[in-house]
């Protein structure tokens, strides 16, 4: 009898009980599931810290052809796991050389055996899932081969949606009840941004769930004078734009399809004529890994610049070390195409939704592929910036609380290019000297909020959701003007960007507790609530093209 293969634990895919989890049952053995297993690169990508250092003329991005021949999936690698596939009654659905992927599919009780797991139903308060406890585990010799495999769990990752004002009216009385609100334009004007219309180029959004309703992006943009932007919807993973008018805040699909309208009509205003690739998947670690790697690797669309309005806080319950490093190594390989990846912060501080004691930043922000934005309070008159702070009125947990995230990665070190940007130690126990989000913001405080269309009717709408894609619109517009995308920018932009081309927030906190959990000042130069601060973009442009202008 032949002896059983030594098996070995499958690094990083440790999974906790979720808090508030309770088990219902043992999954079905004859339930279908579809799975994700991503493997290592053929060889290790270049320094993506020495290219974000260069100049923006004497970059050379690698094209998506350079990218699978040389670091995508190597084909003996794919057949090792196609070989373990067939030998655990699985089957290959599919397979993507660059994007290092292969989709099983098969029962429950095939990747119970496969994996040396057993997946169960659980309930939950934010919805009943299935899920596990514990790694899994693979046959030594895929021991490396294979980096990560998503889809066995869909606990969904739980985020705030963007945030209205606390009512909804007309425009007129949105003006005289709260303290000042911005048509979309007027924003790109008060933030000094260079013209441009985004021809030629293509902004990407990630959504998770949710939709759009076409006659709502079409009348925000003909309230603009605009004409109705050039949309592509992706599917992922079978997930497809679905849209839906519910305002029950209980209504992840409702909720939902507030994100993505808000996302897509940001861009659709300042940069009308880029091409919007709106990639729709599942809020799981499998939807995060399989839609961002969908949209990095789009030999059609080719976005140059992403924008993410979702994450969450890095808690080892709810990511598993594994998908972050996954999810990481994806906006690496965005660096290496020259494609810019825009994430918003968080909208609750330095609490980032938890309510532990402790202070935490939100993942993929935190990574320091991300060009992480966060939120601030603008208020204008006569076409000029008055006052701009660090965005926070509180906590989450009181009506119409929220902050802009900020803070010190428990997860990713301090990267070099942060080196002389003082970015403090964190507040937490033991202080580490951690990545330092965010790097840039923008206005996201509700009460100053966006005009826009949703479900129909006009409101005004806040959060870093927001201020995440009007900085992917600028890096748009930046792409048009110099005719070459800036990709990653976060060297430079601590190098001497950042000085240069934003407007430095200087009052404020992201403490939304006031004190109990501590927090980050604004303060002179960087700081983690508002990074450099709001984007000034015509000295964005001049400093990128290695000009000087009389007063900078």
């Amino acid at each position: 009898m032949p002896e059983p293969k030594r098996t070995v634990p499958l690094a990083g895919s440790e999974r906790m009980l979720v808090p508030g989890a309770r088990v219902l049952r043992a999954a079905h053995e004859n339930e279908w599931l579809e799975v994700t297993v991503r493997l290592r690169r053929r060889r290790p990508l270049p320094s993506v810290d020495d290219l974000g250092m260069r100049p923006i003329h004497q970059r050379q991005h690698l094209r998506h052809e350079q990218f699978q021949t040389t670091y995508g999936a190597h084909p003996e690698d794919v057949s090792q796991v196609e070989a373990f596939a067939a030998a655990h009654g699985l089957r290959v659905q599919g397979k993507e050389l660059a994007r290092r992927s292969v989709v099983l599919g098969g029962t429950v009780s095939s990747f119970n055996r496969a994996f040396s797991t057993r997946l169960m139903h659980y309930e939950h308060p934010d919805g009943a899932f299935r899920g596990r406890v514990g790694p899994l585990s693979l046959p030594a010799e895929l021991e490396g081969v294979v980096t990560g495999v998503f889809g066995l769990d869909t606990h969904r990752l739980i985020r705030h949606h963007p945030r209205p004002r606390p009512l909804r009216t007309s425009h007129a009385l949105v003006t005289r009840e709260l303290p000042q609100v911005f048509s979309i334009p007027d924003l790109a004007t008060l933030y000094n941004f260079p013209e441009g219309d985004g021809a030629g180029q293509c902004v990407g959004l990630l959504e998770f769930g949710g939709g759009y309703f076409p006659e709502d992006v079409e009348q925000s943009a003909r309230d603009l004078g605009l004409p109705m932007p050039e949309v592509v919807a992706v599917s992922v993973d079978g997930v497809r734009n679905t849209p839906s008018r519910s305002k029950d805040p209980r209504s992840s699909q409702g909720a939902s399809t507030g994100e993505v309208e808000l996302d897509m009509e940001v861009v659709g205003a300042l940069v009308p004529l880029a091409r919007q690739a709106v990639y729709f998947s599942d809020f799981t670690e499998k939807g995060w890994v399989d839609s961002l790697a969908a949209a990095i690797h789009d030999t059609e669309n080719k976005p140059s610049v992403l924008s993410i309005s979702w994450g969450f806080s890095e808690m080892d319950s709810i990511w598993t070390p594994a998908c972050m490093e996954e999810v990481n190594e994806l906006l690496q390989e965005a660096a290496t195409l020259g494609i810019t990846v825009c994430v918003a912060s968080g909208d609750d501080g330095s609490e980032a939704q938890e309510q532990d004691g402790y202070a935490h930043v939100v993942f993929p922000a935190s990574s320091p592929y991300a060009l992480a934005v966060g939120g601030t309070t603008l208020l204008a008159n006569g076409g000029a910036i008055t006052e701009e702070k660090v965005w926070n009125t509180g906590s989450q947990l009181q009506p119409g609380g929220g902050a802009g995230g900020g803070g010190i990665s428990a997860y990713f070190a301090r990267p070099s290019w942060q080196g002389n940007a003082q970015v403090p130690a964190s507040v937490n126990p033991g202080h580490r000297l951690g990545r330092g989000v965010p790097d840039v913001a923008a206005n996201a405080d509700p009460y100053t909020g966006y005009l826009v269309v949703s479900k129909g009717e006009r409101g005004a709408v806040g959060g870093t959701s927001a201020a995440a894609p009007l900085w992917a619109s600028l890096i748009a517009r930046l792409n048009q003007q110099l005719g070459r995308p800036v990709g990653y920018l976060n060297p430079l932009l601590y190098a001497s960007l950042g000085r240069v081309g934003c407007n430095d927030i200087t009052v404020g906190t992201n403490d939304p507790t006031f004190g109990r959990i501590g927090g980050y000042a604004a303060g002179p130069g960087w700081d983690a609530c508002t990074g450099w601060g709001s984007p000034n973009g015509q000295r964005l442009l001049a400093t990128l093209r290695g000009t000087s202008e009389q007063g900078f």
